[in-house]
C-alpha cells in the first residue's frame, strides 16, 4: 500500500473478468511492479492503492481485483458499488474468457452504473504469437459498447502502466467536466471518509481469514 500524504482525489477501479486472465499479475505489476508466475486464483476480492500525478493533481487510486469463479459472483457484485473505472480483463490465449466478457460487462454496468468508465484489457500479449482472439474481433467488441482497447503483458510489463493511467485520466476527464457544471461539489469524485476506513478495515479482516473476502 502506497501512500504520501493527502490525496486530491480518491478513485475506485476494479479488475473485473475470468478466472486465470492475469488481473492479480496486473495489479501486482502496476502497484509493486512485481509479476508471479506462481499466482493463486483470487478469493472473493484483494485489494491495493497506489498514487499517481493527474494535471499536477495527486490521485490515491484503490484498486479492487475481483474473484472470476462463478461461486464468488454474489460477492464480487458488491464490489463493484461506487466503482469510477474498471478493466475488464480477458486472456487472448483462451476463447472462452473472450466469450464470457458480456457477463463481466454486464454486473459492472448493473452494479458500478453507466458512468462508470470501462477498458477492455487482452492480457498476456507477450505470447500473441499462439493468440486465439484476434485483435480485430476484441477492437471490434470493444468499439461496439464506445470503450478502449488495450493489450497487456503482465509478464514484461508491456501497456500496463499505459492501460491504468489511462483509465484514471479517462475518469479525472470526466468528474473533472461534472466539477466544473457543479461548482463547488469536487468532492464528488471521492470516497467518503467512512467508506474509505470501512472498505479498507474489510480488507485487512481478508487478509487475517484467507477463505474469506470480508
Amino acid at each position: 500500500m502506497e501512500s504520501s500524504g493527502a490525496a486530491d482525489y480518491i478513485f475506485k477501479i476494479v479488475l473485473t473478468g475470468d478466472s486465470g486472465v492475469g488481473k492479480s499479475n496486473l495489479l501486482s505489476r502496476f502497484t509493486r511492479n512485481e509479476f508471479s508466475l506462481e499466482s493463486r486464483s483470487t478469493i472473493g476480492v484483494e485489494f491495493s492503492t497506489k498514487e499517481v500525478q493527474v494535471d499536477g493533481k495527486t490521485i490515491k487510486v484503490q484498486i479492487w481485483d475481483t474473484a472470476g469463479q462463478e461461486r464468488f459472483m454474489a460477492i464480487t457484485k458488491a464490489y463493484y458499488r461506487n466503482a469510477y473505472g474498471a478493466l475488464l480483463v480477458f486472456d487472448i490465449l483462451k476463447a472462452s474468457t473472450f466469450q464470457n466478457l458480456d457477463q463481466w460487462y454486464s454486473e459492472v454496468r448493473a452494479n458500478a452504473g453507466v458512468d462508470c468508465c470501462i477498458i477492455l484489457i487482452g492480457n498476456k500479449s507477450d505470447q500473441r504469437h499462439i493468440r486465439a482472439v484476434m485483435s480485430d474481433a476484441a477492437k471490434k467488441y470493444a468499439d461496439e459498447r464506445n470503450i478502449k482497447y488495450i493489450e497487456t503483458s503482465a509478464l514484461d510489463a508491456t501497456n500496463v502502466e499505459q492501460a491504468f493511467r489511462t483509465l484514471i485520466q479517462d475518469i479525472y476527464k470526466q468528474f473533472s467536466e461534472k466539477v466544473n457544471v457543479v461548482k463547488g461539489e469536487s468532492d464528488v469524485v471521492s470516497l467518503p471518509k467512512n467508506q474509505q476506513n470501512q472498505q479498507q478495515q474489510q480488507n485487512y479482516s481478508s487478509n487475517s481469514r484467507p477463505n474469506q473476502c470480508c
